[in-house]
């Protein structure tokens, strides 16, 4: 299992470096990628970073805690198993030194994989080791720590989540057909998207909280948001009015969004340091083709 890689010297004493590992055939209607961040620093130097909103994420740690807050809260400790459901805001984090694997989680594999709503988990994290839901992930806390180097640890979580598949609910095909849709650029309107569901718009809300966390509504907001991010993200020269999705009026409109899912300006935004989702998205968008999580066809 090959992986891209992203590298981010912020001084002399800290290096990040962040990889990137396609997950197989088997999970891609389900996961989107498995990803390594390592921190290199000396005892009492952190790095602070934003997540921008995205769909699930298991994250497994190893070294200093993370501090973690999503929707601009007080940041916590966060446990050394990460279980985040979908976010519709931004998540604060600080590391020291320290190591993270990850996988992303789709959609269709929440319904897949977890036995509860995406709308119970939704700008949330929780302790995964102490959470029924994800119990059936906790024995890969200990596979990471046996592995003998990285490859070796992210075949680990891929093969983890392929033996789960055995005995998973059936495929529900209208999430995989809902998520094609939201990534979509042309869809414009919750009545579109039951039009393509063939849906009542009712029964599209219901989808959408179920498998998805959040409204339909807020959902095109969010996929027209991160579409004009994600081009930021890959060429942080551009000015933002460059980067507008044409779903947008005005920019107005779009700092508005930016706001609301960021919780701060544009402008904020772009003259903070970005020292691990910098090079993060540039190096995922050459692994898979999507700068951002949110944007990951299903299936890619």
């Amino acid at each position: 299992m090959t992986g891209a890689a992203s590298h981010s010297d912020q001084s002399a004493d800290v290096r990040i470096t962040t990889r990137f590992f396609p997950v197989s055939a088997a999970l891609r209607p389900y996961c989107s990628i498995i990803y390594l961040t390592e921190v290199e620093a000396p005892p009492g130097v952190r790095t602070e970073d934003y997540l921008h909103p995205e769909w699930a994420n298991m994250r497994f740690i190893e070294g200093d805690a993370m501090h973690v807050t999503i929707g601009g809260a007080a940041p916590e400790r966060a446990p050394l198993f990460i279980a985040t459901g979908p976010t519709s805001k931004a998540a604060f984090f600080s590391v020291g030194n320290m190591r993270a694997w990850g996988i992303g989680i789709l959609p269709m594999g929440w319904a897949k994989f977890f036995a509860l709503p995406a709308e119970d988990m939704a700008d949330k994290f929780v302790d995964g080791a102490a959470h029924p839901a994800f119990a059936a992930l906790v024995p890969l806390i200990e596979k990471l720590r046996q592995a003998n180097d990285v490859e070796a640890a992210a075949q680990a979580i891929d093969d983890h989540f392929v033996a789960l598949l055995e005995g998973a609910p059936h495929d529900d095909p209208a999430i995989l057909a809902a998520h094609g849709a939201l990534v979509d650029a042309d869809l414009g309107s919750v009545a579109e998207l039951a039009d393509k569901l063939g849906l009542s718009e009712r029964s599209v809300e219901r989808l959408s909280r179920r498998a998805f966390g959040f409204p339909p509504k807020l959902l095109l907001r969010r996929q027209r948001f991160l579409r004009s991010l994600a081009r930021f993200m890959l060429d942080p020269s551009m000015a933002w009015i460059d980067t507008l999705d044409y779903h947008y009026y005005d920019q107005a409109q779009f700092t508005r969004d930016f706001q609301r899912f960021m919780g701060m300006s544009p402008r904020a935004y772009a003259a903070r340091a970005k020292p691990i989702l910098g090079a993060a998205a540039r190096a995922r968008a050459a692994a898979i083709g999507a700068a951002v999580q949110g944007l990951h066809e299903p299936g890619n």
